[in-house]
């Protein structure tokens, strides 16, 4: 593809993207469409408005930042610090020691926040990895938003109690694997490998093993437009791609272990992508499941997917949810302000309504960053 050539297409796909943002209801399947098409969302600005309503999340109505007491007396809290603390590189090289420190503060609260307002959730180490994502893409606001939709949906298998549900995922690897190279899948077994090296990927979504943060963005565009199993398919990928280098190994479980466990940077992405949507087009999860690893055990995951998409299908464009927005605060002025006519506590009630604008003049402030308004960002691109 020439220069001329790339940059006509970026600009069809940014006009199909904003043209799915504004119909009402919103074209989803558009927009996932984009989402897993080569180059993905291809900008922040783009993934601020697409990630939202890939996963219903209405940026109009976003929670409350957490209360300053969030870390009081949270079970969770010394395991959070301690993974948060050890996530450095995770920000982007050269950004200053005091803001990393608040980004850091904020992945903290974010995590704790979801995990108390969700006690059916159970924190896990590789879990901040994903959050931390989120935050430096969305802000703090609307990245508690997301993970809690996303823990509760996508992740939802990997934040039981226990692993069980954890490894009931991986099991999905091997029946992949078998069913297009049955010569490398009886490697791996004789090498009895397992596929714990994959465990890492599969969690964080490969956000602690890929170096570069354009990398682990593409992948998320990919993953959040797809089934929750697809980070599972991509993991059989990545091995089919380095099948020459397994099979050359030593066949046992550390060699063969080593060499998958260290994933290379310079992996053809899109290439994996659209191989990967290939794979789970001919070997779809029912099918794999006939195999005895995955018979015993049901994924909340999986089971709850279909329902999961269905209820994106109707959501409305943001021009029409900022409207909304602006018309519930009249008429909660409307009604402030017919309440202080009829008499009573007359300055207190003043006072009520100064704060009420004041709060949802704030409100409105906090969300701006996400609320702007399409077409300046979207020139922007276009020149």
């Amino acid at each position: 593809m020439s220069q001329a050539e790339h940059v006509s297409w970026k600009k069809q796909k940014l006009v199909d993207i904003h043209q799915a943002l504004n119909s009402d209801p919103v074209d989803i399947e558009t927009l996932r469409q984009a989402a897993v098409s080569e180059g993905g969302l291809l900008t922040d600005d783009v993934r601020r408005k697409v990630w939202p309503k890939l996963l219903s999340v209405n940026v109009f109505n976003l929670p409350s930042k957490p209360a300053k007491n969030v870390r009081e007396n949270h079970k969770d809290y010394n395991q959070v610090l301690l993974d948060v603390r050890r996530s450095m590189r995770r920000f982007p090289r050269g950004m200053r020691a005091d803001e990393r420190e608040v980004l850091q503060e904020q992945l903290i609260d974010i995590i704790l926040d979801v995990l108390r307002r969700n006690p059916q959730l159970h924190y896990y180490q590789g879990y901040h990895d994903i959050v931390v994502t989120f935050l430096l893409v969305v802000g703090e606001r609307m990245a508690i938003a997301v993970v809690e939709t996303l823990s509760n949906h996508h992740l939802r298998d990997f934040m039981d109690p226990t692993m069980d549900s954890t490894k009931h995922i991986l099991n999905y690897l091997m029946p992949i694997l078998e069913q297009v190279d049955p010569e490398l899948h009886d490697f791996m077994l004789r090498a009895e490998v397992g596929t714990i090296f994959a465990l890492s990927w599969l969690i964080t979504w490969y956000g602690h093993v890929l170096s570069d943060f354009r990398h682990v963005l593409r992948l998320y565009d990919f993953f959040l437009a797809s089934h929750p199993l697809m980070p599972i398919y991509f993991a059989a990928v990545i091995v089919l791609y380095r099948e020459r280098e397994v099979k050359s190994s030593e066949c046992d479980m550390a060699s063969v272990h080593h060499l998958l466990s260290q994933i290379p940077q310079d992996l053809p992405y899109e290439h994996l992508i659209t191989q990967a949507q290939s794979l789970f087009t001919r070997y779809p999860p029912t099918l794999l499941t006939r195999s005895a690893a995955l018979q015993s055990r049901k994924s909340i995951t999986i089971s709850s997917f279909q329902d999961f998409q269905t209820s994106t299908l109707q959501q409305r464009p943001d021009s029409v949810l900022r409207q909304q927005l602006h018309q519930r605060h009249d008429t909660n002025l409307d009604l402030a302000h017919a309440n202080a006519r009829s008499g009573g506590a007359h300055q207190l009630i003043k006072m009520a309504v100064w704060g009420l604008s004041a709060t949802l003049g704030a409100a409105a402030l906090a969300v701006a960053q996400t609320a702007m308004d399409w077409a300046p960002e979207f020139l922007l691109q276009l020149f």
